[in-house]
């Protein structure tokens, strides 16, 4: 299996832990769906309770999780 983490798609600004929390919870109320990639990301996911443990992947020491809200 491969995971290609385009930039392109995936970068964008790094915020603190709080503003990101406040950005998904606006999101959640819009029906979204995400697509985490990345330690710090699954954690804060995992921390929020959008996922669970048994919901995340790994691809070559890459974390990965979808949720669709």
């Amino acid at each position: 299996m491969c995971l290609n983490v385009r930039e392109n798609f995936f970068k964008g600004e790094e915020l603190p832990k709080e503003e990101i929390k406040k950005q998904i919870e606006k999101a959640i109320i819009e029906d979204s769906t995400f697509n985490i990639v990345g330690k710090k990301s699954v954690a804060l996911t995992l921390e929020m309770g959008l996922i669970e443990k048994s919901g995340i992947i790994t691809i070559k020491n890459v974390p990965i999780a979808l949720v669709l809200i």
